[in-house]
Formats: structure tokens, C-alpha cells, sequence
């Protein structure tokens, strides 16, 4: 067979076939495709903002792991603590439950250190003798006296099951009024939760309703400003307060709302002999719009046109003994 004496090339050209080679167009589809958004600074590994997002993500899972082993150590915050030495008195006088009561290894003695160590011996509260560093984490840093008392967990109970009892002993004649309770929307201070415990006992009411979220717990310094009242009157916790209210209306309770400008204003309140639940809101925001839509009535507490708003807990004490003189007149 001859040999082809044509260039290489020509004889190439010769083999190849004219148009399009197969599976080109899809190669040339790919080409145009785009390669989508443009990644976050932070999301490219090869720039500083990458390692600035995982230096602080490092510092953060850090902390994290301190606070967990602080809880582990101690197994409470200082939330649950109630330090000084008048404190600490006042908290074991009113039978406050407590777990332990700490005292500083180098204090000196007084009066009101003696009688909280008796008073943690009549109760059955164990004495614990500790370092004042050791003092001064467990209270946060709070002034001690070297005397702090460490608070059992205290026991919430449940809403629905409380508004139910509470109805049944009222029917029983176990209790000598329609029950009433008070509800608190969103107040995350502490010293105001207390107040409100105080009011709530002092004009009568049956119990004290808060949300599991935003809103202050039955911590050290409620249980203070309560002035024992935290021991008196049960608090139940609801994992969502509209549903709450919404059941304990279907078992026969009004719903009244505080707020400024409400349809009724407070001495006009016909439902007092009725079972209620008074709402508060924080002062500042007032009733969440989902409560406030739940409610049968918004009262007002009227006031001087000089003075914007009260204090929640004073709202509270103000509409609890409006509701209290009517219940006696009735009786």
C-alpha cells in the first residue's frame, strides 16, 4: 500500500468530519452557566473575615463550656442566692426553702450570723464552710457579709390544673370568694414580680400566673422584695400565657387586662364577684397584642393626666384592693 505523502496535518484534516463535533454544545452550555452568587466574605475560607468568623466562633464555644462547667461545679447561679447577712436572716425567718446556707471560713460572728446558723439548724438547711473567692463566685460578685444562703429550685405549679383546683375549692366552700389570680405579661424584673407576690397576698388573690419566657422568676431577688409573700401564694409557669388564659376562660374565668385607656375604669369593674384573672404588662410596652385580644375586658386605673403610667406592681395592688373592698361589701 502507497503511503500518504501529504502533510500530517492535510491528512488530518481529511479524517474530520464538517459542523458541530458531538457533545460540544453541552460543553459550550457549561461554559455560560454562571456560578451563582458571590460567597460572604466570612463564607471564603481564604479571607480575613473567614478567620475572624472562627476565632470568635472558637471563643464562644470557650465561654460556653466555662459557664457549663460553673453550672456542673456548682450546680446553681447566682439567681438562686441570697446573700448578706440581714437577707439571709430575713429569708431563714420566713422559711424561704433553702439547700445549703455558706459560710465564710474567717468570719467574724455577730448576732445575725448566729441566728442564721440557728435558724438553718431548726430547718434542717445544711452549714457549709467556704472560701470567701468561693463566696464571692456563688453570689456573682454581690456584697456578702460572708454569709450566703443557696435557694432550692423553686416548684412551679401548673396553670390549668391550679385555675381547676382553684374553681373546685371555691364550689367546696373551701375558700370564701370566687378565686382570683394575676397574670404577668412580659414583666422581666425580678423586684417586680416580688412586689406583685406581695400585693397578691396582702389583697387576697389565690395565685400568681407567669410565662416560661420573658418574664422574671421566682429567683433570690423576688422571693426578697416578695417579703415572704413567694412563700404564701403559689406561682404557676405556662409555657404559653394566650393559651393559658384561653383555657382558664373556657372553665368559666373573665380575663381583665390592665392598660391605660380601657373601656372600663376601675371603681365601674362589675366583675368582681366574678372568677378573674387580672393581666398586667410590663410598664413600658404594656399588654402583648395576642393578651391583649385574649382579654373579655381592658380596665384602666384612672390617674392625673399629669402622670403618664404606674408601676406595674402598683397597677396590680391598686386594682387587687378595688376588687377585695367590692368581694366585702357583697358579703
Amino acid at each position: 500500500m502507497a503511503k500518504d505523502s501529504r502533510p500530517k496535518s492535510a491528512a488530518v484534516r481529511k479524517k474530520q468530519k464538517k459542523g458541530a463535533v458531538v457533545g460540544s454544545g453541552g460543553q459550550g452550555r457549561r461554559k455560560l452557566e454562571g456560578k451563582g452568587p458571590t460567597p460572604k466574605a466570612e463564607d471564603r475560607v481564604y479571607h480575613k473575615a473567614h478567620r475572624q468568623k472562627k476565632l470568635a466562633e472558637r471563643a464562644q464555644a470557650k465561654q460556653t463550656q466555662q459557664q457549663s462547667r460553673g453550672r456542673r461545679g456548682s450546680g446553681h447561679g447566682a439567681d438562686d442566692v441570697v446573700a448578706g447577712r440581714n437577707a439571709v436572716v430575713e429569708a431563714l425567718a420566713e422559711r424561704v426553702p433553702a439547700r445549703e446556707l455558706h459560710i465564710a471560713t474567717d468570719i467574724d460572728s455577730d448576732g445575725r450570723v448566729r441566728d442564721a446558723l440557728r435558724l438553718a439548724a431548726e430547718q434542717g438547711v445544711r452549714v457549709k464552710e467556704v472560701a470567701r473567692r468561693q463566696l464571692d463566685t456563688t453570689t456573682g460578685d454581690a456584697v456578702h457579709q460572708g454569709v450566703a444562703l443557696v435557694l432550692e429550685p423553686y416548684d412551679y405549679a401548673d396553670p390549668v390544673e391550679l385555675t381547676e383546683s382553684l374553681l373546685e375549692s371555691a364550689k367546696k366552700g373551701h375558700i370564701p370568694h370566687q378565686p382570683l389570680l394575676v397574670a404577668c405579661d412580659s414583666i422581666t424584673d425580678p423586684r417586680n414580680l416580688g412586689a406583685i407576690l406581695r400585693a397578691s397576698a396582702a389583697f387576697d388573690a389565690d395565685a400568681v400566673m407567669i410565662p416560661e419566657r420573658r418574664s422574671a422568676g421566682v429567683t433570690a431577688t423576688a422571693w426578697k422584695t416578695s417579703a415572704g409573700a413567694a412563700a404564701r401564694i403559689p406561682v404557676a409557669r405556662a409555657k404559653n400565657l394566650t393559651q393559658a388564659l384561653k383555657e382558664a376562660k373556657d372553665q368559666g374565668y373573665f380575663v381583665l387586662g390592665l392598660d391605660g385607656g380601657g373601656e372600663v375604669e376601675l371603681p365601674g369593674l362589675e366583675l368582681a364577684l366574678e372568677p378573674i384573672i387580672l393581666v398586667v404588662g410590663s410598664e413600658g410596652r404594656g399588654l402583648s397584642r395576642l393578651v391583649r385580644e385574649t382579654c373579655d375586658q381592658i380596665v384602666s386605673v384612672p390617674i392625673a393626666s399629669s402622670t403618664e403610667s404606674l408601676n406595674a406592681s402598683m397597677a396590680v395592688g391598686i386594682s387587687l384592693y378595688e376588687v377585695a373592698m367590692r368581694r366585702r361589701r357583697a358579703d
